[in-house]
């Protein structure tokens, strides 16, 4: 059974730095691409970024230079480290698996469809 959890979530001022971890079980960590998404209240989920089962990333614009994705394959953990954070950056984040594919992120962020697989989501709040 795969298990996508993510944790690390909580509320920072404008500024400040948050990471997030996601703990993935029941499928080979390493094999696949993984994202992290990120949905606001009243706003559609857009994608923050990816990484591909080589460690390849790729970035939303938004978040460019502000967010790394990393992961440790020993661990079955991806992470998402967040600095400089912003109001804007205020979201439920979720972290997704593409079990369907050969562990390339064609899509990049913006192809939340090809993603199968779910975390529940952790929130991250960002005062001013």
């Amino acid at each position: 059974q795969v298990q996508l959890v993510e944790s690390g979530g909580g509320s920072v001022q404008a500024g400040g730095s948050l990471r997030l971890s996601c703990t993935a079980s029941g499928y080979t960590f390493s094999r696949y691409c993984m994202g992290w998404f990120r949905q606001a209240p009243g706003k559609e989920r857009e994608g923050v970024g990816t990484i591909d089962s080589v460690g390849d990333t790729v970035y939303a614009d938004s978040v460019q230079g502000r967010f790394t994705i990393s992961k440790d394959n020993t661990k079955n953990t991806l992470y998402l480290q967040m600095n400089t954070l912003k109001p804007e950056d205020s979201a439920m984040y979720y972290c997704a698996a593409d079990l369907m594919g050969d562990g390339s992120c064609y899509g990049g962020p913006h192809a939340e469809h090809e993603y199968n697989h779910w975390g529940q989501g952790t929130q991250v709040t960002v005062s001013s």
